[in-house]
């Protein structure tokens, strides 16, 4: 019995890290809609990290963007575009894991998503930041933080809607709350 729980769990992880793969390559395929913020995009794998962030173990979920992350920059990018997600992707996770311990009484999944989509644009001016050699590329951080808000909210609510009204991610989510 427990082995077929953990082929589950691996069957679970791994369609998780296929959505987000499918999700990252198909936004790559889109021109940005953000004409006052170049190369920003709404980031829609997050909600597979939002949707592991509920369902998943901590080293589940990490091992999910991890491999979401790798994969999609061998599919379909670069070196540099590697470097750029990696760092948005560690950023985003630690930053909404750590807000997730406030409770759902004090942040809601959608709060945890937008502190997500921020901290994700702060990792990748990191990086350029230290590719540029010049820390004058944090000054475009209030026009990206804007635009993180609202598309960690879109996350938020789309990933809420799926945890709420999936059977399966239902069943999941219930499961990790106890």
């Amino acid at each position: 019995m427990k082995q077929n729980l953990t082929l589950k769990k691996m069957l679970f992880i791994s369609l998780l890290t296929a959505q987000g793969i499918i999700l990252s390559l198909l936004e790559q395929a889109i021109p940005f809609p953000f004409a006052f913020a170049p190369g920003a995009k709404l980031g829609v794998a997050n909600i597979i990290t939002v949707i592991g962030l509920y369902t998943l173990s901590l080293q589940e979920v990490v091992l999910v963007v991890l491999l979401r992350t790798l994969l999609t920059a061998l599919l379909g990018g670069t070196f540099s575009t590697l470097l750029y997600s990696s760092a948005g992707a560690a950023f985003s996770l630690l930053g909404m894991l750590l807000v997730k311990q406030l409770g759902p009484k004090r942040v809601s999944l959608i709060g945890v998503s937008a502190t997500g989509g921020i901290l994700h644009n702060f990792g990748q001016l990191i990086i350029a930041s230290f590719i540029a050699k010049s820390w004058t590329v944090l000054l475009y951080l209030p026009a990206m933080s804007i635009v993180g808000i609202f598309a960690g909210i879109a996350i938020g609510i789309s990933a809420n809607y799926a945890l709420n009204h999936v059977k399966i991610l239902k069943a999941y989510r219930e499961k990790q709350e106890m």
